[in-house]
């Protein structure tokens, strides 16, 4: 019972106000909680012992989905936060962080291709290990800080390891960029790289383009978001890294430029008034990596000037929030199969525990500086919040972009 201002009698002390968490706080605070587990660990030499061996009810081979997660989830966790390791400055506690995570994720790259760590990741093992390995390249490509902070043994052992997944057919999907990625990795750190690998996957994409801006995944289109997850993010990438060693394809990467900036207006229409969106196709346990593509078009200021960084930033956060804040997404402090907490349900077969982590990728824009618009600018409603509070707002046409 409150007694005149006080408690039991007694005068109580006045509180201070809190100071609420800015954007960019609430971003490394969620980016920590998801990924601290796995570079802590594999840090330590002991990520095969304390992450979870869990999979799909639906797996098709469990123990050997059990055996590659751990490439898997070092893959997906170092492509979604390579940008912020790669970025300098900042407030003192977010430069002691990233300091921290710099150590963890180049003593947990040599744990990983020491073949005498327990952590010891091969990339030999099977065709999911032509997927996870073209995750670890892009960290690099998005990284190059990682690659100057390794010594020349751990170069050559990472090197040899990605050529080792050439054995593996990439189904014939959007898996034909995990090759070129892993091509595009050694063109990038001037190693010997396959050109007929890299034209293979353009052009077949290129075959692949149904129009406004979106591609199928193989000979069929599906309503899912691997436009998000892998092909639209895979092929700016790879355009830009070929791109500054031969001219014979400017005129597609053009198209690809365009497409890209389609894409994201489209994605950035996904994201509802509260941060849900369609939970539409396969590999929806993914989270945030639903907007793999708007958060890397953020990162390399590349978005269509319909879209504002600052509106993207507000509505990529209210994705992060949403697609995390069910108590129940995590477990033991390791995410959780689902969309929106444990959903054991909404897995594919291919699920593993490392799966899930490539929702890290949302976090790309960390790789921008507080400084920049993207972060410094005042919020503003993205375009879901605008419409349905009934803004007038412009209307929304196909382009037509072959």
């Amino acid at each position: 019972m409150l007694l005149g201002g006080s408690i039991f009698g007694q005068k109580r002390k006045a509180l201070k106000p809190v100071s609420p968490i800015t954007d960019r706080q609430f971003w490394l605070q969620e980016m920590d909680k998801m990924v601290r587990p796995v570079l802590y660990n594999l840090a330590q030499d002991s990520l095969r012992i304390q992450m979870p061996k869990v999979t799909s009810k639906r797996i098709d081979n469990k123990d050997h989905r059990i055996k590659v997660e751990y490439l898997e989830v070092l893959g997906r966790v170092l492509s979604g936060i390579a940008p912020w390791l790669q970025l300098e400055g900042g407030s003192q506690e977010e430069v002691r962080q990233r300091d921290q995570y710099r150590q963890w994720a180049v003593q947990g790259i040599k744990n990983a291709l020491d073949s005498n760590a327990k952590d010891f990741m091969r990339f030999d093992i099977g065709g999911q290990q032509l997927v996870d390995a073209s995750y670890l390249a892009y960290a690099f490509i998005r990284a190059p800080w990682l690659w100057e902070h390794l010594e020349k043994q751990e170069k050559e052992r990472l090197v040899n390891s990605i050529k080792s997944t050439r054995q593996f057919k990439p189904v014939f999907s959007n898996w034909l960029l995990f090759s070129a990625m892993n091509e595009a990795f050694l063109c990038r750190f001037g190693y010997e790289w396959d050109p007929m690998r890299v034209d293979y996957a353009l052009q077949q994409m290129e075959q692949w383009y149904v129009g406004d801006g979106m591609y199928t995944d193989g000979v069929h289109y599906a309503y899912d978001y691997y436009n998000s997850y892998v092909i639209h993010p895979y092929l700016a990438a790879i355009a830009g890294i070929i791109g500054g060693k031969t001219n014979a394809y400017d005129l597609m990467f053009d198209k690809i430029k365009k497409r890209n900036e389609r894409y994201a207006i489209l994605q950035e229409r996904l994201i509802n008034t509260d941060g849900s969106y369609p939970p539409t196709g396969r590999s929806i346990v993914y989270r945030g990596a639903a907007f793999h593509h708007l958060a890397d078009m953020a990162w390399r200021k590349a978005l269509p000037v319909q879209l504002k960084p600052a509106q993207v930033r507000c509505a990529l956060t209210a994705v992060i929030r949403k697609t995390l804040e069910s108590p129940s997404t995590y477990k033991n402090g390791w995410l959780t199969i689902g969309l929106y907490g444990e959903q054991p349900d909404l897995a594919d077969f291919y699920n593993n525990q490392g799966s899930m982590y490539i929702s890290s990728n949302i976090f790309l824009p960390l790789g921008l500086a507080e400084t920049d618009p993207f972060w410094s600018a005042p919020a503003e409603k993205w375009t879901a919040q605008k419409i349905w509070s009934g803004e007038d707002f412009s209307n929304d046409h196909s382009v037509d972009l072959r």
